[in-house]
């Protein structure tokens, strides 16, 4: 079994980023219009360092709503029209969120591939379909891996069992508490759904007491992600549990609350 998904998990991130950022801070000036505002003044050139792009504005997601509805539909910040696209999303608040052409465009194969779930793995895909990008962000991921999809969404909890005892996925993705639901109500009615071998989870808190319930209950890998509507894939757990991984396609700073400065390693930001 391989250990790894791709090359980029052995390169160096830090080099491979710094080399990269100037070209995409380059771009969004040039066809993001927002940003072509937001980096007014900056030289993209002189980005090539964690200290100097810490000096960059940070765009805040409590903006995006006034951004959006100021310069519909995404507020400038997209460098792609919206009929390009692959698809629109509406998120609470409304927030519009846009998602480009290509094969994973979130990035959810990664978390996906370090749980353990393989091509030719059938995957029930319990997060919602309706508006919100979260279904289709894991669907995305597991077709890149070579895997199928029950898209199951939310709700209608015996047939979410039935499919389950009787189309026997190894997998399961969607929140945690509704992964408990599913579970309670098989055993409830007696139904076997011992072919669920791996979980990935996300989108609310999964405490060391849940984790063990799930696996007391017959599902033995249960793993979770970090991800946003926004960005995709941000950070994940592999099966060693040694703690959240961030994507390595991801720049994370840590900031200061109420501020754009980045804390020292070990603070809370």
């Amino acid at each position: 079994m391989p250990e790894y998904y791709d090359a980029l998990e052995t390169r160096n991130p830090e080099r491979a980023f710094m080399a990269a950022l100037p070209s995409q801070l380059e771009h969004a000036k040039k066809n993001a219009p927002a940003f072509a505002k937001i980096l007014a003044g900056v030289d993209p050139r002189e980005i090539t360092t964690r200290k100097a792009l810490a000096q960059l504005p940070v765009t805040r997601k409590s903006d995006l709503k006034d951004l959006q509805h100021a310069a519909p539909p995404f507020g400038g910040l997209a460098a792609t029209a919206p009929g390009r696209l692959a698809r629109v999303f509406m998120s609470p608040g409304p927030i519009f969120d846009p998602e480009g052409r290509g094969p994973d465009w979130w990035r959810m194969a990664r978390p996906m591939f370090a749980a353990g779930i393989r091509a030719g793995d059938l995957v029930q895909n319990c997060f919602s379909y309706h508006f919100t990008p979260a279904a289709s962000m894991m669907e995305g991921g597991a077709l890149a891996l070579g895997c199928a999809v029950i898209p199951a969404g939310t709700g209608q909890t015996e047939m979410q069992v039935q499919a389950m005892a009787e189309l026997k996925p190894s997998a399961y993705v969607g929140t945690p508490s509704f992964l408990k639901i599913i579970l309670e109500k098989a055993a409830e009615i007696r139904a076997d759904v011992s072919g669920l071998k791996r979980a990935v989870v996300g989108a609310e808190a999964l405490p060391p007491s849940l984790r063990k319930w799930l696996q007391g209950h017959g599902v033995p890998k249960v793993l979770q992600i970090y991800a946003s509507a926004d960005f995709g894939n941000i950070a994940y757990e592999s099966e060693a549990l040694e703690g959240m991984i961030v994507d390595e396609e991801v720049i994370v700073e840590i900031l200061r609350p109420g501020t754009g400065d980045p804390v020292a390693e070990g603070e809370v930001g």
